[in-house]
């Protein structure tokens, strides 16, 4: 490769290390994703609010991984607040009856979701309805807690939604109001609140359900002076017993399906990873190039001539054919002549054996005897295995010495 070829290479490598510079201190971008799950750090976690449930009430806070009617049937036992926050609770029929059936041996049920199943609207009487901010409008909700001794005058804003939960319907006669929500509009002085807060008898149990998950949140709590708002809310559980913080119907519970999500949440072992496969791929292009491929070994056809004759001649042997071999030396005895000398071997007369002898490095005398011998033996009917290996060996003797190997 060229000095021009390794400026281009430089080049490459320069510029692929300074996009994975720029990209690895590029500011993180804020995840809005509304997980409520207890360890996220995110806006939309709920870490500092499991933080806030340690601080006030200590070893009475459980967390329950576990689908709420696995927990319930296998634990008898089981006394307290049951809490659920999430964008959206669904338990489905078997797990809400069972629910409820706790609730009414005297439990509590803190439940804080923007919607509820119909079965459980149904079954305590309450309809859900929406209230939308007008066109051009900023999205700003006001939350207010009806309890004088938690209300602290000025309700509490949250911006980030331009639509906000209320029950449009509920039973006056089992049920208090505990917080309201109001989306105020420029043009329209006299709306009033709607309730989003609230809390009804079940059995010898009680359910507080609210429409705003959010104010449980990361986000929410941590702002400026909200965090009253969270924990007016809060001060409606019994510190005096265990509080299963449900994390099992979570929007952001992890799911691992490769074990590649280890590498890629982490955002060190990311960019190694990435790195080694950018080194892989440069080592593949560039080393691929500078060694040729393998040059496949074709092997020459054998000469199978030798085996066949071989295996022919051991069939006549084992059958006994000692004449058909004799006469196969012969002829091929007689071709070797021609080929080699010359020779007519049709008449062999004495021009025959004075050519064939100086030529050969023979005698008269030796070229006659091993002629006569074949003459001898091409009249014989039966021929003795000593008579066929005499033959061999004198036709052996005449091509060697023929050879100048004698």
């Amino acid at each position: 490769m060229g000095k021009k070829g390794f400026v281009y290479i430089a080049i490459a490598v320069f510029t692929v290390a300074l996009l994975m510079l720029m990209q690895y201190n590029k500011p993180k971008e804020i995840n809005w994703f509304p997980s409520y799950v207890e360890h996220h750090k995110i806006p939309y976690g709920t870490y500092v609010l499991n933080q806030v449930l340690i601080n006030f009430f200590g070893d009475k806070v459980t967390q329950v991984r576990i689908p709420p009617f696995e927990f319930l049937t296998t634990n008898s036992d089981v006394e307290g607040t049951y809490f659920f926050v999430n964008d959206q609770i669904q338990f489905g029929e078997t797990e809400l009856n069972t629910l409820l059936d706790w609730t009414a041996q005297g439990n509590s049920l803190f439940m804080a979701a923007r919607s509820f199943e119909e079965q459980l609207l149904d079954t305590l009487h309450i309809e859900i309805g929406t209230l939308y901010a007008g066109l051009g409008e900023d999205g700003q909700q006001w939350h207010k807690l009806v309890n004088p001794s938690l209300n602290q005058g000025s309700p509490y804003p949250f911006n980030k939604d331009s639509y906000a939960a209320y029950f449009e319907a509920l039973d006056t006669l089992s049920t208090k109001v505990l917080g309201t929500v109001e989306i105020p509009s420029k043009s329209d002085s006299t709306q009033t609140a709607q309730f989003n807060v609230i809390k009804q008898k079940f059995g010898q149990g009680e359910i507080v359900l609210s429409l705003f998950p959010k104010a449980f949140t990361n986000y929410f709590i941590l702002k400026e002076g909200n965090k009253e708002y969270a924990a007016g809310l809060l001060s409606y559980l019994n510190g005096s017993q265990t509080i299963y913080m449900d994390n099992h119907h979570k929007a952001g519970k992890a799911v691992f399906t490769s074990p590649m999500h280890i590498f890629l949440s982490a955002k060190e072992l990311k960019w190694a990873y990435y790195t080694v496969l950018i080194g892989a791929l440069f080592y593949v292009v560039f080393e691929g190039k500078r060694k040729q491929r393998a040059i496949p070994l074709i092997r020459p056809l054998k000469n199978q001539t030798l085996v066949f004759t071989r295996t022919i001649a051991d069939m006549y042997f084992e059958k006994g054919e000692r004449k058909q071999i004799a006469e196969h030396k012969m002829a091929y005895f007689m071709d070797y002549l021609r080929s080699h000398f010359y020779l007519d071997t049709q008449n062999r007369d004495e021009g025959f054996y004075a050519n064939l002898a100086s030529r050969s490095n023979h005698s008269l005398e030796e070229i006659k005897k091993l002629f006569n011998f074949m003459e001898k033996l091409k009249v014989r009917t039966e021929i003795s295995d000593i008579e066929l290996k005499k033959l061999n060996t004198q036709i052996e003797k005449f091509k060697a010495k023929a050879n100048g190997r004698n």
